[in-house]
């Protein structure tokens, strides 16, 4: 990992904001800044110190993975021992990640902060949003591990399986493919639940005729994927397949638009607006996509809110969908490399209408 340059940004909005130091909290962020995968861990980073404070069940992991910071072990609180340090070196003025410290940590600290300036939030996630090229190279594995567990299953689904059965298979087939974990919660929904856009799988099952919704993602160093495929289990109706046509039309249409310098809204609107021509805008009630990384979902948004402007090597999610009561649902995803002239879809499994006629 190029930590060197993942430092010099931060150090550099520590200049910007006029701090002496930052305190890094969040996980995703340790493992970002440092290399180091655990918890119960905070990164204090100044202009000429790199120090992770951790307890005696991290510092051999911490020493091995982030070569970089001087390891302190603390035994008697990580916090407390976080302050202590803090004053060892003479800070005035703390950064510290506001979207993560909870207030009751916050008033801890700053109760053990006594005469030092502890009052400047930061968002250091929006540090993550343009991807390196390891970054990239892992999330395109996590595509890969998709892809195949995607060809996987669609030879193993046959009618009658539940749900919960073929979400365990696919995960499976992740786990021996390489991945660490599944991406999140394994969306699978048949007929009628598919109107459910986060319906996770159950004991259902998956009767001849059906729609099947499948939302997964595999991880690879900690880099997520995230892919949606919708087959039918048996022979689809005229209905089913107009609007997977619907679907797939807007989906196609909002990759074409996706560049760097245009806003996560516009391209919204391009899929948004194809599936009004088509009649069921009304059933598509979530934004279009959502970056992703160390987390599932991050930082530039794809929605009617989306006002951050893309830029080249952000990833992002494609996912328009309908979801209809009572019927069911379709919705159809890639995740996207921004690239200089466009969008590079990284999971690349078939998105024609499979139909599984056993």
């Amino acid at each position: 990992m190029n930590m060197k340059s993942r430092v010099t940004h931060l150090r550099s909005l520590l200049s910007e904001k006029r701090l002496d130091a930052v305190l890094v909290t969040k996980e995703v962020n340790l493992h970002y800044f440092s290399g180091f995968r655990g918890d119960s861990t905070v990164l204090v980073v100044t202009e000429d110190r790199l120090t992770l404070v951790t307890d005696g069940r991290y510092t051999e992991q911490a020493a091995d993975q982030a070569p970089a910071f001087e390891i302190v072990e603390q035994k008697d609180g990580l916090y407390r021992k976080t302050a202590a340090l803090l004053k060892q070196y003479g800070v005035k003025r703390i950064g510290f990640e506001g979207n993560v410290l909870t207030y009751s940590l916050y008033m801890e600290l700053k109760k053990m902060l006594d005469g030092v300036a502890f009052d400047t939030a930061l968002n250091l996630d929006a540090l993550r949003q343009v991807k390196d090229a390891e970054e990239i190279a892992c999330i395109r594995r996590a595509c890969e591990i998709a892809d195949a567990a995607f060809a996987h299953i669609a030879a193993y689904i046959r009618p009658g399986m539940t749900e919960l059965a073929v979400a365990a298979e696919m995960e499976d087939f992740m786990r021996r493919s390489g991945s660490e974990r599944p991406a999140f919660q394994t969306i699978l929904a048949s007929g009628v639940r598919g109107s459910l856009p986060h319906g996770t799988a159950t004991e259902k099952e998956i009767a001849r005729g059906e729609l099947l919704t499948m939302d997964f993602g595999a991880v690879y160093c900690g880099y997520h994927s995230d892919i949606t495929r919708t087959i039918c289990v048996g022979r689809a109706d005229e209905r089913q397949k107009e609007l997977y046509d619907a679907v797939l039309t807007a989906q196609k249409k909002a990759l074409a638009a996706i560049r760097p310098g245009i806003t996560g809204r516009d391209v919204d609107i391009v899929a948004r607006d194809y599936l009004k021509q088509r009649g069921v805008e009304q059933y598509f009630g979530h934004g279009l996509g959502h970056s992703l990384g160390l987390e599932i979902h991050e930082e530039p948004r794809l929605s009617k809110f989306g006002m951050e402007t893309l830029r080249e090597n952000m990833l992002v999610t494609d996912e328009p969908g309908v979801y209809i009561p009572d019927w069911g649902g379709i919705r159809i995803e890639d995740t996207v490399l921004v690239t200089a002239v466009g969008g590079e879809p990284l999971t690349r499994a078939p998105k024609e209408f499979i139909e599984i006629c056993i």
